[in-house]
């Protein structure tokens, strides 16, 4: 991790307005270090920088921000990572955009595990959210960790999942590491940053942006070997995580669902464009050929175990559910079961976790 006046320089150039990733780049291939940037000339560094960024650069605004940043960096568990640091992450530096600095709070040690990304939408199914959270769980028994957005919906639960394992997870915001967003999530992101690492490329204190996050996640997908995605619609951000991913060389994958759900479009077209369909974790597990687990245990014992409730009395019943959502007079005509048994049945399998209810009194069985 940088330190001292190299760091300063680094967010001096970071939080001055005006100056671009691939500007700043180019500045640093002209004058080497960045502390060698922030003392050039203003001539000199005209030929690369619009007058209003240079006088941004060297302004008391920008001084401030950086007292503050060092301060921040200086706190326990804190960190600032820069481009070149031996800290930094060697995959995200093979990409075509790696953010110059990574703000850390957490265990910097996790950027050098072998990680997946498992993304997916903000508006889960209940079945969605539970499928992130096992296989999760699976891959970091299996030494993974886990990168995701800390979004409502698939990404908590793949933080939840990769929380319970050894392979813990990767939080990367799209805001400033010091604001939490969704608020709700704030106990998630502080058990984040006690047992695994909340990361962001964005000065302290940048509020919730739209335009952020797709720029994160392409840190997501960059910082993994590969990207799973659980549930997205035609149009979720999570097809730009995926997208990022294939362009970065990463193995995509993608777990099927119903042809009705708009949930499973996405997934579908992913898998249409040769994503790797995933039914079990292990379906992941044996297509990472740059990550030799030491076990794999976890993701077979669960791919043997039948799902809850199958052998229960009420079993037959779920043959009559199917897979998709559906609702209580379709599975009395199914069925032909008097209301009460009906009931009762469903009332057995949901308390048995067989079966979730859904919005519209519908009801889907659990994989």
């Amino acid at each position: 991790m940088t330190e001292g006046k190299p760091l300063a320089s680094w967010l001096r150039l970071t939080l001055a307005q005006g100056i671009a990733p691939a500007a700043l780049r180019r500045l640093l291939g002209e004058f080497g270090l960045p502390e060698n940037v922030v003392a050039a000339g203003r001539t000199q560094l005209a030929r690369f920088l619009p007058l209003p960024a240079i006088d941004s650069l060297h302004s008391s605004t920008v001084a401030q921000a950086v007292e503050h940043a060092l301060a921040w960096a200086a706190l326990p568990n804190h960190a600032v990572v820069a481009l070149g640091d031996a800290d930094y992450p060697k995959l995200l530096l093979d990409t075509a955009d790696p953010p110059p600095l990574l703000y850390c709070v957490g265990q910097v040690s996790r950027f050098g595990a072998p990680a997946l990304a498992v993304v997916g939408s903000r508006n889960a199914t209940p079945q969605g959210e539970e499928n992130a959270e096992r296989f999760s769980a699976d891959f970091s028994a299996a030494g993974l960790t886990i990168v995701s957005g800390l979004a409502l919906g698939i990404d908590a639960a793949a933080h939840r999942g990769g929380l319970a394992g050894p392979g813990s997870t990767i939080a990367v915001l799209g805001t400033g590491i010091d604001r939490v967003y969704p608020p709700r999530h704030r106990p998630l992101a502080q058990r984040i940053a006690s047992e695994g690492l909340l990361v962001s490329e964005f000065p302290l204190g940048t509020p919730a942006r739209r335009e952020n996050f797709p720029r994160r996640n392409r840190i997501i997908s960059g910082l993994a070997q590969g990207c799973l995605v659980i549930e997205a619609a035609l149009s979720s951000g999570s097809l730009i995580t995926a997208r990022a991913a294939a362009e970065q060389g990463r193995e995509v994958f993608a777990v099927p669902g119903s042809i009705h759900s708009p949930l499973a479009k996405g997934c579908h077209a992913l898998i249409k464009s040769g994503a790797k369909l995933v039914e079990t974790a292990e379906d992941v597990l044996v297509e990472l050929t740059a990550f030799r687990p030491q076990t794999q245990n976890g993701a077979r014992e669960r791919a043997r175990n039948p799902a809850p409730g199958a052998q229960s009395p009420d079993a037959p019943l779920l043959a009559h559910l199917g897979f998709d959502p559906v609702d209580f007079e379709t599975l009395r005509t199914r069925t032909g079961w008097p209301a009460q048994q009906l009931s009762a049945a469903l009332l057995r399998l949901e308390l048995a976790g067989a079966l979730v209810v859904l919005p519209g009194a519908r009801f889907q069985r659990r994989t």
